[in-house]
């Protein structure tokens, strides 16, 4: 009688991962089904594909966790690529559009014209990758101004560190043209003159901020990264 409970048990045991497997299988096939679908709705999106998916997914996780209430924009930086060409992306979810895209500053110890080093450090003036939630706006030395709130361990002291967006004149083709690349921050993502107005008053308040390079370590320590594949969107 023993020996039959044990089988029954071991069996259960079975059917139950089998589940597990089946289910997480297909909740990873359903989310890329959807960002596939998605990527080739939105028009002009010149953005590779790997980086909008990542994006999505840790889009989807962290408005499951509710550590984002403005669900209708998603902004994407790739620091993969120069500073001199534009590297941020603002994404209107619900429209299935690009709103803006533009040139965007990384910091002055992150790389000159490419982004090569980060840091969360307190006076590292490095840029900080991961998602972040945009919060409250503020007007100071650079006019308008936007506070975000880190939400990993490679950014989580970005208001002790007051990374914010902000406007800044050496985010400029102009400035492109005299220096050979462009200017940099002190850690903040900061925008062209030109419109940050409008960027800013559209992301404000909780919406998702993606900063993405091809970290290595980052990719497989990111528990956004790593916990979004398990969501299901049905």
């Amino acid at each position: 009688m023993h020996r039959k409970v044990k089988k029954a048990v071991t069996y259960l045991c079975f059917l139950w991962l089998l589940f597990l497997f089946t289910n997480g299988a297909n909740n990873g096939d359903n989310l890329s089904s959807h960002t596939k679908k998605l990527y080739s709705e939105i028009p002009n999106l010149n953005l590779d594909y790997t980086i909008f998916h990542q994006s999505i997914t840790g889009y989807y996780y962290l408005l499951n966790q509710g550590k984002i209430n403005n669900e209708r924009y998603l902004s994407i930086v790739d620091m993969s690529i120069s500073a001199n060409k534009k590297r941020y992306y603002l994404i209107d979810i619900k429209e299935k559009k690009v709103v803006a895209h533009t040139l965007i500053a990384h910091g002055k110890n992150t790389g000159s014209e490419y982004a090569k080093y980060f840091s969360n450090t307190l006076n590292s003036y490095q840029t900080s990758i991961g998602f972040y939630s945009t919060a409250e706006t503020y007007y100071g030395d650079n006019g308008l101004s936007m506070r975000m709130d880190g939400l990993e361990y490679t950014n989580n002291k970005a208001r002790v560190r007051d990374i914010v967006v902000h406007k800044a004149d050496y985010v400029s083709e102009k400035f492109i043209k005299e220096h050979g690349r462009l200017g940099r921050s002190f850690g903040c993502p900061a925008l062209p003159v030109n419109g940050y107005e409008n960027i800013i008053n559209k992301i404000k308040n909780g919406s998702c901020f993606f900063i993405y390079y091809p970290d290595q370590t980052y990719l497989k320590k990111s528990i956004i990264l790593n916990k979004a594949k398990e969501i299901s969107l049905e």
